[in-house]
């Protein structure tokens, strides 16, 4: 991708490498990979792809202490020789796979971690294809690098170092409407930046108050009065392809 721009600001360069890296290899520390992992709430059911994997080192963490199928995605064939036999090494070969491929235009949809350790140039030009293309509640974690105005919904520090969560949140922008247990009709309209969500609501035609609010994944959660000496309902809204799938809904205790 970056190899046309690369040789349109080079006019005198003569050779070209037959492979352009789009990020160089720096390996992450141990303490680093088990943080991110454990950030990520990594478990066996997991499908993990680690976007420039290098050598393979997050995939097969991911692969020995969670048993969790991993994939490394990665430009560089020697590096993906060298993840492959390093994981025959460790005996996770059959949970893992390495993809020689371009970041920018591997499929990574079946994700439900990607783990980078990027530049933040790199993570803002992935960040549209992460929020399309993985599912709501799919989870994120960087090594050291953010993605510009889409905040962090978790940061940890390790050493000096930061490790950046994300949680790919539903798109619940628009209007919804549903009828609660009681037979009331509901009517709600959102706006929304990332995971955060602003809106407001109407039950049975009469506007309402909304007294909370919050988005994580694929379920967002809000509280609503007819009046200020009404019960509140707090209600989890489950969303998937911007299709509201479910509501339960709860009366909130005093």
């Amino acid at each position: 991708m970056f190899k046309d721009l690369i040789k349109d600001l080079d006019d005198h360069s003569i050779v070209e490498p037959d492979i352009f890296l789009d990020v160089p290899f720096v390996p992450s520390d141990d303490r680093v990979i088990d943080t991110m992992l454990q950030l990520a709430q990594t478990g066996r059911k997991d499908v993990l792809y680690d976007l420039g994997c290098g050598d393979g080192r997050i995939v097969i963490a991911a692969a020995k202490k969670y048993h969790c199928t991993s994939i490394g995605v990665e430009l560089d064939p020697l590096r993906v020789a060298d993840a492959m036999e390093q994981a025959g090494h460790a005996g996770v070969e059959y949970l893992v796979d390495f993809v020689e491929e371009d970041l920018f235009t591997a499929d990574f949809s079946q994700a439900t971690i990607v783990t980078l350790y990027l530049m933040d140039t790199i993570n803002a030009i992935l960040r549209p294809r992460l929020l399309q293309e993985l599912r709501p509640g799919a989870r994120i974690v960087s090594h050291a690098f953010d993605m510009g105005d889409w905040e962090a919904d978790e940061i940890l520090h390790v050493g000096g170092i930061k490790i950046y969560k994300w949680i790919v949140p539903a798109q619940v922008a628009g209007e919804w409407e549903w009828e609660g247990l009681d037979g009331t009709d509901y009517r709600l309209q959102l706006k929304q930046r990332y995971q955060d969500v602003s809106g407001k609501i109407w039950m049975n035609g009469k506007p309402a108050l909304l007294t909370d609010l919050y988005l994580s994944g694929d379920c967002l959660e809000l509280s609503a009065q007819a009046d200020e000496s009404s019960p509140v309902i707090s209600s989890h809204l489950y969303f998937d392809h911007q299709e509201l799938l479910s509501v339960e809904e709860v009366e909130a205790e005093d």
